[in-house]
């Protein structure tokens, strides 16, 4: 593989991943989730249409609390001449729908039934006596005898919500594609759907490699382990796949070549495979070793942090083929390059926007980059707007952690004096 720039690389993995788009579409690939509140397909893709069972509102309901009234029986209503009507039963939210009579008017609360008959709703605020007489308090209906007047007349349909105003029986409620965030399990809820048909996620195998990892919370032998270190990239990458929408299983390989394709194998129903490690120009880069020979191909991506990397199908001994993406080792060169060549794409087949924005800052401080390479930095944006960008080293993983935005320094760029304009994303969200 020919040195590539970041957008080149970015593309080419664009194009690795296309054929996955159309699999998750197959109804082979889906699944069906219940519509409840403790286990919610929150952020999965309808894999087809819903049509609402029921209209909302499946009944006529007051939009305030007041008195349901027909409109002709109040006419007449001036301030000086008020119609005064004999209150009939209460409507309270739950109650079944009742009928008034002509001539009366019925007490009303928010979203309760409007009565057969009545085609208004008068506020409370707006009658005379301003207030419910002798209802609530669990007293249901007011006493026989009970009157309210009204001072001005009333149009048929005020303050009543009209059934499937929302949407009609047999009316599309989501269209397949849609991705499922509260408000559109709410509205299947509302309409009473059970349960719905989803794509079921990327599903992504989270391989990383090295004699050195241990598992945390191992305790490290002072003199057998003394050249060891704690797996962050499996937790870190799996977390990241996760937070784009993805699922996310993992694994590790020792300095094997063997170890890491058997690794692969072993997890036959994931879609793509990411590996940390193992890409480089050292001699014992076993990422490389063991894919290459697959199909896979590395090279160099004029980028810092994350030069070396490798991406391609890899045709395995069973016969299958796998797209792989091979990040390196280091925390940081890893998290960068799935920032900018697999995050994008798991959100976009995720429904979620693929991109973040680019917002521009001014520098607190100067800056140096090498020229020939788009280089990430991890960076502070300040409550002024002014970046101050953290040192470029690779291994700085909890610098990273305390950042709030990737700095990018453009090729050609050498250096840049403070106040100078840069690109960066927010990464805080």
């Amino acid at each position: 593989m020919t040195v590539r720039t970041h957008l080149e690389h970015a593309a080419a993995a664009a194009e690795l991943l296309a054929p996955l788009a159309e699999r998750l579409t197959d109804p082979s690939r889906s699944g069906v989730w219940p519509v409840d509140a403790e286990n919610s397909p929150l952020d999965r893709i309808l894999a087809e249409d819903v049509t609402s069972p029921i209209s909302l509102p499946r009944f006529a309901n007051s939009q305030m609390d007041g008195y349901a009234v027909r409109a002709v029986d109040l006419a007449a209503a001036s301030a000086d001449n008020p119609v005064r009507l004999p209150v009939g039963p209460t409507s309270a939210a739950g109650d079944p729908v009742g009928t008034i009579a002509p001539g009366t008017a019925s007490p009303v609360m928010t979203g309760a039934a409007v009565p057969d008959g009545a085609d208004a709703v008068v506020p409370i605020e707006q009658c005379d006596p301003a207030h419910f007489v002798g209802i609530g308090g669990g007293t249901h209906d007011a006493p026989a005898g009970t009157t309210v007047a009204f001072r001005a007349p009333v149009e048929s349909g005020t303050f009543v919500r009209a059934v499937g105003t929302d949407i009609r029986e047999g009316a599309l409620l989501l269209p397949a594609g849609t991705r499922l965030g509260p408000a559109q399990l709410g509205s299947l809820a509302a309409a009473g759907v059970p349960l719905v048909r989803v794509q079921n996620p990327v599903r992504v195998l989270v391989l990383s490699t090295g004699h050195e990892l241990r598992m945390p919370g191992i305790r490290l032998d002072p003199v057998a382990d003394s050249g060891a270190i704690y797996d962050s990239n499996s937790a870190m990458m799996a977390a990241a796949v996760m937070a784009a929408g993805a699922t996310a299983v993992t694994a590790s390989a020792p300095d094997d070549a063997p170890a890491v394709v058997d690794a692969i194998e072993q997890h036959p129903d994931v879609d793509l495979v990411v590996t940390t490690g193992g890409v480089s120009a050292g001699a014992f880069e076993v990422v490389r070793d063991a894919l290459a020979p697959l199909g896979v191909e590395f090279g160099p991506v004029a980028m810092q942090p994350g030069g070396p990397q490798g991406l391609g199908t890899a045709v395995l001994p069973s016969g299958r083929r796998m797209p792989v993406l091979a990040f390196p080792g280091n925390p940081v060169s890893a998290l960068v390059s799935f920032e900018l060549f697999l995050r994008p794409l798991l959100r976009g087949f995720a429904g979620l926007p693929a991109q973040r924005r680019t917002e521009r800052g001014a520098l607190a401080h100067p800056v140096t980059s090498p020229p020939a390479r788009h280089q990430v930095r991890r960076g502070t944006v300040h409550a002024d707007g002014s970046v101050e960008v953290g040192a470029p080293s690779s291994h700085l993983l909890h610098a990273y952690a305390t950042a709030n935005a990737l700095v990018h320094l453009p090729v050609g760029v050498g250096s840049l004096p403070a106040g100078a304009e840069v690109d960066y994303w927010r990464i805080d969200d």
